[in-house]
């Protein structure tokens, strides 16, 4: 278990594991479809965009953050 100072390192490590998993999974199957070493492909591209999705959702999440934080509003019962 990791202290909760390290919370936003944890979290876009687990979301971009996920998210660069599925989108690679999906553009391979799309580009070269079901075949015999679409696992391979699949695996290959995945490592590739993880070390891109990594450190792009580490940089870019303070300024999404501060996006979020404008387009939503606080509701009545929260602002108490």
């Amino acid at each position: 278990m990791f202290p909760k100072r390290f919370y936003g390192l944890v979290f876009s490590f687990v979301m971009s594991i996920l998210m660069s998993a599925l989108m690679s999974l999906v553009i391979t199957l799309l580009h070269v479809g079901i075949r015999p070493g679409v696992i391979i492909d699949w695996l290959k591209a995945w490592g590739l965009s993880w070390v891109i999705a990594w450190p792009t959702i580490v940089i870019v999440s303070p300024l999404v953050n501060r996006i979020v934080g404008f387009l939503v509003v606080a509701s009545k019962e929260e602002e108490v």
